[in-house]
């Protein structure tokens, strides 16, 4: 089992149950996926930097990536419908806790100059949004291999449409927020 949800189940419920004054487990927050999307713009010039976005992703993620197509045809981009223009992950159940450790206790603390993740990036129904502008802080990318630095976008979505549990939530998991 993922330590993280095995802290969850045991130690992060009872404590979410004082703090939100609620008796039922289930009307609690809990965290239903972690979206990875990657948009690779330089894919239109480069086919061989969407297979290595690709592959990166899926080594950060342990599970395969999904390579997705553009819906429009935008000129000012010269973007056609149906290039290859990003690729994405969505992570659940025990993948999902061992990705958000991974993260949280050896990724953010990686980066340059982390003071905290901003604590104001939520949606309005509960899910949260962090952005990284490299691929390299994971320690499965090799940064003699990577020809490339690619950020990516990571999505945590909650089953509360209240951003102060998300955020109690997340917190609880040990989400490095930035003092406001």
């Amino acid at each position: 089992m993922a330590r993280l949800m095995d802290r969850y189940k045991k130690e992060i419920i009872p404590q979410l149950q004082t703090k939100l004054n609620r008796t039922n487990v289930l009307s609690l927050p809990k965290l239903q996926k972690i979206v990875l999307n990657m948009g690779v713009g330089k894919a239109l010039q480069d086919k061989e930097r969407m297979k290595q976005a690709a592959d990166q992703l899926t080594q950060i993620a342990g599970q395969r990536a999904q390579v997705t197509r553009a819906k429009n045809a935008i000129s000012n981009f010269r973007l056609r419908e149906g290039v290859e223009i990003g690729c994405r992950v969505t992570l659940r159940g025990a993948r999902m806790y061992e990705f958000m450790d991974r993260l949280i206790s050896v990724a953010l603390p990686r980066i340059r100059d982390f003071r905290g993740v901003n604590p104001k990036s939520f949606d309005g129904q509960g899910n949260y949004s962090l952005g990284l502008t490299e691929q390299l802080v994971f320690p499965e990318i090799d940064p003699d291999k990577a020809t490339f630095t690619q950020g990516m976008d990571i999505t945590f979505v909650t089953s509360t449409r209240s951003d102060d549990e998300a955020r109690e939530l997340l917190r609880s998991f040990g989400m490095p927020f930035r003092e406001s």
